[in-house]
């Protein structure tokens, strides 16, 4: 018995090494020097560019929310398959009405998100700072592929901020073409439990993805404990019935598996 559990001790000894290991490999753009930088662009010529923005994701979310789960989605990729993660953005388009003289971005709107028990009135939520015009968000784009492809990418992953992922696929031929890249995002299969990568507002699926990334920055104690009373800014299934961390895992493992597949065999028609 007691051989047994030293051979289990010395097991989990050596998957908390593995992982730390894993998660040592340098894979931010700009904690890379110029050698490292050139390793890993010739192992694998991805960047991966997570499109956040500064805006509200209820009372228990971070104003980061989008950018951050991009980004450390991106750094489980990067380290399994390879590639550079860039920056966090933090501008980006959504829809926008002026009334009375006054813009109303996004969430902004009140019943921007469909379904009767979404709607609240039309309100400047807190914190949100990020709404830039579709043209000024093509620039921003635009010049960072010119640039990303310059620097010899040649596979570009783009996922975060619904309106922006939904831009970036809309011009994605355009973009392609252009600086002869590959535009990737992090949309696809989900099955009926929701198991996509960003695919509601503040809700089961982005609350239980910070939760398993960044449990430190989410407080579900900001909520109403009343679970008749809506969560302002809040769209998909209640995060307070249904989101959790183990939700969070199972999705990111899903979809890493599901991209990692994919850009393999990108990397793979490269090299034909």
């Amino acid at each position: 018995m007691l051989s047994r559990i030293i051979v289990l001790l010395i097991n989990l000894l050596l998957l908390l090494a593995s992982c730390r290991k894993t998660d040592s490999i340098k894979v931010l753009y700009e904690e890379l020097t110029p050698t490292e930088f050139r390793q890993r662009l010739a192992e694998a010529p991805i960047a991966y560019l997570p499109l956040g923005t500064l805006e509200w994701h209820g009372e228990h979310l971070p104003l980061g929310s989008d950018g951050l789960q991009a980004k450390h989605f991106f750094e489980i990729l990067a380290r399994e398959i390879g590639g550079v993660v860039e920056p966090m953005l933090f501008l980006g388009p959504d829809s926008w009405e002026r009334i009375d003289g006054f813009d109303y971005y996004g969430m902004d709107r009140g019943n921007f998100i469909q379904g009767e028990k979404y709607q609240y009135s039309r309100q400047q939520l807190a914190g949100s700072a990020y709404w830039v015009s579709d043209s000024t968000f093509t620039a921003i784009i635009d010049a960072t592929l010119k640039q990303l492809a310059r620097a010899g990418f040649k596979i570009v992953v783009a996922h975060g901020h619904g309106p922006s992922t939904s831009f970036v696929q809309r011009h994605a031929d355009e973009f392609e073409k252009k600086y002869d890249i590959q535009l990737f995002d992090c949309w696809g299969h989900q099955d009926a439990e929701g198991l996509g990568i960003m695919v509601d507002h503040a809700a089961m699926n982005e609350t239980s993805l910070v939760m398993a990334l960044r449990p430190e920055l989410v407080h579900m104690e900001y909520l109403p404990a009343d679970t008749t009373q809506w969560p302002v800014g809040v769209g998909g299934r209640d995060p307070r019935l249904f989101a959790s961390p183990e939700l969070g895992w199972k999705t990111i493992n899903l979809q890493k598996e599901r991209m990692v597949e994919m850009l393999k065999q990108a990397l793979k028609d490269l090299q034909s």
